[in-house]
């Protein structure tokens, strides 16, 4: 039986860099059918993204949609290592505390609202000398479920 403090419940959204949204857009929503639900813009994280979903209520799963604001800056949403997956975690803070007993790399920045307004923090995707655990090679957001999100998972589970 394992200490862990959280589950992870579901997948929360998966992001896709390129540097032209609409091409991006063409594929998920227009080919693919996603419904497009809203957009965000950040100068700091030089990201302007067109937020498309499937499915619906505590499972509906976003598709991030990203381009830089300007290719030349960092972070660099086009470029593979920011493609990232997020996961709903049923207790961010704790999940937080006890990954990092246990040797996770975070990215810098620590627990922060993210685009849809729930408190994020980042895996890092490489590991190092200090903190050896990682996402192995993928950026993994973990986001706080809300309390219906927690429910639903709950029921299903049984």
């Amino acid at each position: 039986m394992s200490d862990r403090p959280f589950k992870v419940l579901g997948i929360q959204q998966i992001a896709i860099g390129g540097l032209d949204k609409t091409k991006l857009s063409r594929l998920w929503v227009d080919t693919l059918g996603l419904t497009m639900t809203g957009n965000f813009r950040s100068e700091r994280e030089n990201v302007d993204e067109d937020i498309a979903a499937i499915g619906s209520g505590p499972f509906k799963v976003e598709v991030d949609l990203m381009q830089p604001i300007d290719p030349a800056k960092a972070p660099k949403v086009h470029e593979p290592q920011l493609n990232h997956i997020g996961l709903w975690i049923s207790d961010l803070k704790a999940a937080v505390e006890w990954l990092t007993t246990k040797g996770m790399r975070f990215t810098p920045g620590g627990i922060r609202k993210g685009a849809a307004g729930y408190d994020v923090c980042f895996l890092h995707p490489k590991g190092n000398e200090a903190t050896p655990l990682s996402g192995e090679g993928v950026l993994i957001e973990l986001i706080q479920a809300p309390p219906e999100v927690i429910e639903a998972f709950a029921k299903v589970a049984g």
